[in-house]
């Protein structure tokens, strides 16, 4: 009976390894979880941040299934929100969302990413038909684009209107944060220097213009949570690992948040856990490198 159990045992494990996993979670410290762990955090949290990889159909696909599943489980308590919808176009969203325009027409008053119909409409139409509120909390781009140009000083020239569109001013950047630093890092290594205008200056302004980005997106969560609230946010993974970025400007303003953060990744071996991947966030959602994408 025991040499029975082996058996089943080894033919199990060997089944295993021949699967093709398409995606795995893991902890941030690099053990393997399920994604039934994650939603029940998820419906405990005030805030979940789930970092994506723009152009990747795993992470949509599981966006939905969260949106879905929490959704069902905290009905109308379930807010909405996400870096792809800039605070402008907030009337449109909540128009749309209301049911009191057509698809037609919300394209025509929105900026949407030119994914927007395969990968972020299904979650817009879900808090349609569940009558939830959905948040634009992006900066509008040319407030962003001003200041990786001019530096957060040419904020002071944004007019009344604007400076209701972002972050409350004046915003604090620590630029040794690790975000920030990876992308002084990333840009500096092409040359140049401070002292003549090179890219160390053009850096640091597109870090900033990173940070506006992150503590817009904080201001409007804030501003659309309340207690008893689960506000869940769609973000490009770089605005939330490493529990910085948006992470970060949240705490500054409410350090009792009950956050919970999902970071994706991509590797040629999803069943082992890379060093690189602790963490990063409080789940790790791990997909194939060779994954399709969306665009």
């Amino acid at each position: 009976m025991r040499s029975i159990y082996l058996v089943i045992s080894l033919l199990g494990l060997l089944a295993f390894r021949a699967d093709k996993p398409a995606y795995l979670f893991y902890t941030e410290t690099g053990k393997t979880t399920s994604y039934d762990k994650l939603l029940k955090q998820a419906a405990g949290a005030d805030v979940v941040l789930f970092g994506e990889l723009h152009n990747n159909p795993l992470c949509h696909w599981l966006e939905l299934q969260l949106a879905k599943d929490l959704a069902q489980q905290r009905g109308n308590t379930l807010v909405f929100g996400a870096e792809m919808f800039e605070a402008d176009n907030q009337k449109a969203l909540s128009e749309y969302v209301m049911g009191q325009i057509t698809d037609k027409e919300f394209a025509k008053q929105a900026r949407l990413w030119p994914n927007y119909d395969t990968d972020y409409k299904p979650v817009v139409d879900l808090a349609r038909d569940k009558k939830l509120a959905f948040v634009a909390t992006n900066v509008p781009r040319k407030y962003a684009s001003l200041v990786a140009r001019q530096g957060l000083t040419a904020l002071d020239t944004v007019s009344a209107t604007g400076k209701t569109q972002m972050a409350r001013l004046p915003l604090t950047v620590d630029l040794t944060l690790p975000g920030y630093k990876e992308m002084l890092g990333m840009m500096d290594s092409h040359g140049g220097n401070t002292a003549h205008g090179g890219a160390s200056d053009m850096a640091a302004n597109f870090a900033r213009a990173q940070a506006l980005k992150d503590a817009t997106m904080a201001r409007f969560i804030l501003d659309n949570w309340k207690p008893g609230r689960t506000f869940l946010h769609l973000n490009g993974d770089f605005h939330s690992k490493n529990f910085d970025g948006i992470v970060g400007y949240l705490r500054q303003q409410n350090p009792g948040l009950k956050i919970v953060t999902i970071s994706s990744v991509e590797a040629e071996d999803i069943t082992k856990a890379s060093q690189d991947w602790r963490g990063l966030a409080n789940y790790v959602l791990a997909i194939p490198g060779d994954m399709t994408k969306t665009y």
